[in-house]
């Protein structure tokens, strides 16, 4: 019954919209793929990362910002340590994995590795520099960003209810900075350069992502509809699928009015930031978005957006698999098919399994707090309680 609730009041749009990005990451992952014809940089300006980021501000709020405003500061601040750390586990687990598939894989096939290579040519310097988040190399370089913007969210949660419009104003600032000075970044040792996700940017997505879930906490589940707004959203979009989409590719003919440079994504630009608030605005504006999100074509996706750590790591390796083969025997279309539905199955199973793991242990939390429950609302004598206590499970004592 408690996880029925829990169900009933989230939005379905989260985990949705986590999950699709998910599935868009592991395709953008691997260069050649056919699908990456149409995942969300054709139709705009932005990609799954901005999604994600986007996302992440919104559910970090939601779930540690109602973590310090129930349980207090201490309690709130306990939950980010041990999220942190999680967070980080994964990222190192995904790079030693990385690093040992890859070898295994360039050794048996006599290839010469290429991402990775610093890390062979100098080990120790490689992981140490690694542990400490200074070596993050291509396609494990999204879960850094994370966990350098949530190390910050009590300081942005803070801000946002003390002074949310000055906080915005200082993120946007500091966005600003990053995007004029390009060397305000973290340093990477792979490559000798800067982190490809430039946290100094990418922080004031994350920081309005968390401003539009508490504005959404104090409302109804959405933000409020603008008609004016909402065309103008609904027009800019229109103009970034237009110059973005690979019109040639779909064998199509060449629409775009102007000619518009890749616009940065180190950096976070405007029109990268313009369009995935665009989207976000019509997505969360909506009642519909909601009613969409619930459809039972999506609970696949949902499903794996609600268990999106697992599911991002799973796909990471799939991903890395996919680019060996690709690399290896090339990009044929059965190879093509076997890898994408490989993969896409893969994710799901991940997020089933967790899934089915966390019901299970919700209705057996469930089960034994509606024993004890009616335990203590009894109607008994102490004796016929003592007899009634004998005939329960030996377990049940050790309730925590």
């Amino acid at each position: 019954m408690a996880d029925q609730r829990s169900r009933s009041t989230r939005d379905p749009r989260l985990d949705v919209l986590r999950g699709l990005a998910l599935f868009m990451i592991f395709v953008d992952h691997i260069p050649n793929n056919v699908l990456g014809l149409a995942t969300l940089h054709n139709f705009g300006f932005s990609d799954a990362a901005e999604l994600f980021v986007f996302i992440a501000g919104m559910s970090s709020m939601l779930a540690y910002g109602s973590a310090f405003e129930r349980h207090g500061a201490v309690a709130g601040l306990s939950r980010i340590v041990r999220r942190w750390l999680r967070l980080y586990v994964f990222q190192i687990g995904l790079l030693l994995t990385t690093l040992s598939v890859v070898f295994g894989w360039t050794r048996y096939y006599g290839m010469e590795p290429r991402i990775v290579r610093p890390f062979f040519n100098a080990p120790l310097s490689g992981i140490m520099h690694g542990l400490a988040l200074q070596a993050v190399p291509t396609y494990l370089d999204i879960l850094p960003l994370y966990l350098a913007l949530f190390a910050v969210f009590p300081l942005i949660y803070a801000g946002l209810r003390i002074a949310p419009w000055l906080t915005i104003v200082a993120s946007a600032a500091l966005w600003g900075a990053a995007n004029i000075v390009p060397s305000l970044n973290l340093p990477n040792w792979v490559g000798s350069g800067h982190w490809f996700f430039n946290p100094f940017a990418w922080q004031l997505l994350f920081t309005i992502g968390a401003a539009v879930a508490m504005n959404m906490q104090a409302g109804d589940s959405k933000l409020p509809y603008l008609r004016p707004l909402a065309w103008l959203s609904a027009g800019y979009l229109a103009f970034a699928f237009v110059e973005s989409a690979p019109w040639t590719a779909w064998h199509l003919p060449d629409l775009r009015p102007i000619d518009i440079a890749p616009p940065n994504e180190t950096d976070l630009s405007a029109l990268r930031l313009l369009d995935i608030l665009a989207f976000s605005y019509l997505v969360f504006s909506s009642a519909v978005t909601r009613s969409i999100a619930n459809w039972r074509i999506f609970q696949p996706v949902a499903l794996c957006g609600r268990h999106s750590l697992e599911v991002f790591a799973t796909g990471c390796i799939a991903a890395l698999f996919g680019r060996l083969l690709f690399h290896t025997f090339g990009g044929g279309l059965w190879l093509q098919l076997l890898v994408n539905g490989a993969g896409f199955a893969v994710m799901w199973a991940v997020g089933w399994c967790l899934a089915r793991a966390t019901s299970k242990g919700g209705a057996k939390a469930g089960s034994v707090a509606s024993l004890r429950g009616s335990l203590m609302r009894s109607d008994i004598s102490p004796r016929a309680g003592a007899r009634r206590m004998a005939t329960v499970p030996s377990r049940v004592p050790d309730w925590p």
